[in-house]
């Protein structure tokens, strides 16, 4: 007492300041001189603080959600955990306004292990060719741009062809492609120079030079090209991707006869999911009506989704890809061809067209692509 009178504080034991004691609102300590406990100090400027035991009791007190705490910021509650195919913007997760395309991938990533045309070869990259002066008739007529090699055979034996003035009718028959005068239908035949043209062709054009039944054709979509040339092979009406012209017959029939086993690849969404015991019959063989056959290679190009596939053959039969499906009972609904004996659409658009370099096409003409 005397100590107190005098202004002194009284000694405080070390057992005052054990961390495990704890005080009742009644018998806080005061502050000294006005500062805040120890306590109190990260709390400053806030509500008064609940005491340690009754905060573990009732959980953390209730937080404001993210976008409370930053301005301009998502609205949902901060959490470690995102649903599958949500990302969030500023993080590893992607772009959160772009959707993730698994087909597009799959389809990337089967093309990826093929050898292609486009976009390897420079003017640069050359085939030696032998320059002849004399070649077989049916030859010259498809070099021409009339038709394809085994076309011209047709005609030369219907008598339509005339050499130097006289018909021709024989087959194996050879000319010389600066001396003499061939004719088919009484116009003569001269050689062109040769034009390659890839073209990204749409929905609802038929594959035809030339059809006056039809509404719209290829060639509608080529009015920019001078060179009178037709299209490699064909696509369905409502088949849409990869389709070459040319006026190279002899190409043209490299590129499309059976014997050349040049390879072509389709994205197929069908109707409802592929089977996988229906996979497995398709790459061992399937019964048509033309024989059977089978698919080179068959991918599901999206794991969450197995109507979508991408699928390989090397045959050239109509509509042969629709006819595998339908003969399993399914139904294509979409068909996109997305490669071509090495030419792919990279690049093009949808009615899209554009010359094929030098390089791609001595790349071509070696046969280099299956």
């Amino acid at each position: 007492m005397e100590d107190n009178k005098r202004g002194k504080r009284p000694r405080i034991s070390k057992a005052d300041y054990s961390t495990s004691r704890s005080f009742s609102d009644g018998d806080r300590p005061a502050r000294r001189n006005g500062a805040p406990q120890q306590g109190e100090r990260r709390g400053a400027g806030r509500n008064e603080r609940t005491p340690y035991g009754e905060r573990r009791e009732g959980g953390r007190p209730e937080r404001s959600s993210y976008g409370e705490r930053r301005s301009g910021g998502s609205s949902s509650a901060r959490s470690g955990y995102s649903k599958p195919g949500s990302s969030r913007s500023g993080s590893g997760y992607g772009n959160p306004f772009k959707k993730r395309d698994g087909a597009k991938e799959g389809m990337d990533a089967m093309l990826r292990r093929k050898p292609q045309v486009n976009g390897h070869y420079s003017d640069n990259d050359t085939a030696p060719t032998e320059i002849k002066e004399v070649v077989r008739l049916n030859k010259f007529i498809a070099n021409s741009g009339v038709c394809s090699r085994r076309e011209a055979d047709t005609m030369i034996q219907s008598g339509v062809v005339t050499v130097n003035g006289e018909v021709v009718t024989e087959l194996g028959t050879k000319v010389n492609i600066l001396t003499d005068d061939v004719r088919f239908n009484g116009q003569r035949l001269k050689g062109e120079e040769k034009v390659y043209i890839v073209m990204n062709k749409p929905k609802g054009y038929v594959t035809t030079a030339s059809d006056p039944h039809a509404e719209k054709t290829v060639m509608d979509l080529l009015k920019g090209c001078p060179t009178r040339v037709f299209p490699v092979g064909r696509l369905d009406k409502n088949t849409t991707g990869v389709l070459m012209f040319t006026n190279d017959g002899e190409m043209a029939e490299q590129l499309t006869h059976p014997s050349y086993n040049k390879k072509k690849i389709y994205q197929v969404v069908l109707d409802s999911p592929l089977k996988e015991e229906d996979k497995e019959k398709l790459l061992e063989g399937v019964e048509l009506s033309d024989g059977v056959t089978k698919a080179d290679e068959l991918e599901y190009i999206d794991a969450h989704d197995h109507r979508q596939l991408g699928i390989e053959i090397h045959s050239g039969k109509n509509r042969i890809v629709r006819r595998m499906f339908e003969a399993l009972g399914y139904e294509v609904r979409a068909l996109d061809r997305v490669y071509f004996a090495g030419l792919t659409k990279k690049g093009l658009k949808k009615s899209d067209w554009r010359y094929l370099t030098e390089g791609e096409v001595n790349i071509l003409k070696m046969g280099a692509y299956v």
